[in-house]
């Protein structure tokens, strides 16, 4: 390997792993390579429909199934609209969703990579690409990127994972099995999941079997919008994928969309702006750039009371995955105040039945699946 977790550690890999077809990869690069794959591909075979992950430090930014993809993505990304069951378009939705957190990230696809979706990715920031197959010219392609240095992973889809994992840390070995709970039998077979609510539900337990724990998934007609990870309550899991989501939904905003261009400015920075001013994130020297850059009107829009409230009152029909039972109904009733129809968690804990009529009296389904997810 190039280094292990950080460029003063050595570090080697002693068996099994994707084949490397391009670049060096390095420790990161390979647990974030792994584990997106493994979301990606469990994704697509859940569901049938092709699922692409952007991963960042073992966890995803976004995870989405390929579906249509909004004029706002379309905008923001500059591309032409691809067909609603592509490659291209699955990356771009889970890209979409936290455009923040996706740069330079890891790409994992649960089909062979196309032309389409690597042209695109010769246009953005990313680290690297795995998927279990390429078509003639995508390698070519890629292997450009980064002077060369990009790194393309091939996954073997048909390789048997060993039952028992192990891992050394700091002296001490321990070994554990596999993770192979099977997400759709958990789920129940409930009248209140219908068709599309049952494949967000599925979409979001399988993005939080690969999230650092606690973690919390927002998820909307196909991708999820929302990720709270690696937190050390809940609630605040709850919070940050909510906040995720909010963000996302008022980038759909026209005071947002409709930004003035700024000469010179590069997509990403124009999408961090975008974010900013959805948001209401920025610092004061930004405040004072934001009018420079984009004008007198931008910056008073920034200011004006209640557009985004308002808006974020249309936000509706999310569903939120938990990877660990809901302890208090603060979760629930933050989690009405991000547009939440639909609760799936294990269930179990004590206030259980405070955490349910807390559901009931927001109108929001809660379905309780026994199963806990926990990932780190």
């Amino acid at each position: 390997m190039r280094y292990g977790m950080n460029p003063h550690q050595a570090a080697e890999l002693i068996a099994g792993g994707p084949r490397v077809v391009n670049g060096e990869p390095s420790l990161i690069n390979y647990l974030d390579a792994l584990n997106a794959f493994a979301l990606a591909s469990e994704a697509d075979a859940l569901t049938g429909r092709v699922a692409a992950a952007s991963f960042k430090h073992v966890s995803p930014a976004g995870v989405a199934l390929a579906g249509e993809v909004d004029q706002t993505t379309a905008e923001a990304w500059g591309v032409v609209m691809p067909t609603d069951d592509s490659l291209l378009a699955a990356y771009l939705r889970a890209r979409d969703a936290d455009p923040k957190s996706s740069f330079g990230d890891v790409v994992a696809l649960s089909r062979p990579a196309d032309l389409a979706t690597a042209a695109f990715l010769s246009t953005v920031i990313c680290d690297a690409v795995i998927a279990p197959g390429f078509e003639p010219g995508v390698v070519a392609v890629l292997s450009q990127k980064k002077s060369g240095r990009f790194l393309v992973f091939e996954a073997d889809p048909a390789a048997e994972l060993p039952q028992r994992e192990q891992r050394d840390v700091l002296g001490a070995t321990i070994v554990q099995d596999l993770d192979t709970a099977d997400l759709a039998a958990a789920l129940p077979a409930t009248p209140v999941l219908d068709a599309r609510t049952r494949a967000d539900a599925l979409l979001g337990m399988v993005a939080a079997r690969y999230t650092q724990s606690n973690s919390v998934v927002f998820v909307k007609d196909g991708a999820a919008i929302g990720i709270g990870a690696g937190q050390q309550n809940r609630v605040d899991c709850v919070r940050l994928a909510g906040a995720k989501a909010r963000i996302w939904w008022l980038r759909r905003h026209s005071y947002v969309r409709e930004l003035p261009a700024a000469a010179g400015m590069k997509r990403q920075d124009r999408l961090n702006w975008q974010i900013r001013f959805a948001g209401q994130e920025m610092t004061r020297s930004q405040l004072e750039e934001l009018g420079r850059l984009f004008g007198a009107d931008a910056r008073a829009r920034y200011d004006e009371k209640g557009w985004r409230d308002t808006w974020a009152e249309d936000l509706t029909g999310t569903t939120l995955v938990s990877d660990g039972y809901l302890p208090f109904r603060d979760n629930v009733e933050h989690a009405a105040e991000y547009g939440v129809t639909t609760i799936i968690e294990p269930g179990g804990s004590a206030r259980s039945v405070d955490v349910a009529a807390a559901a009931n009296e927001h109108g929001i389904a809660h379905v309780q699946t026994g199963l806990r997810l926990f990932h780190h």
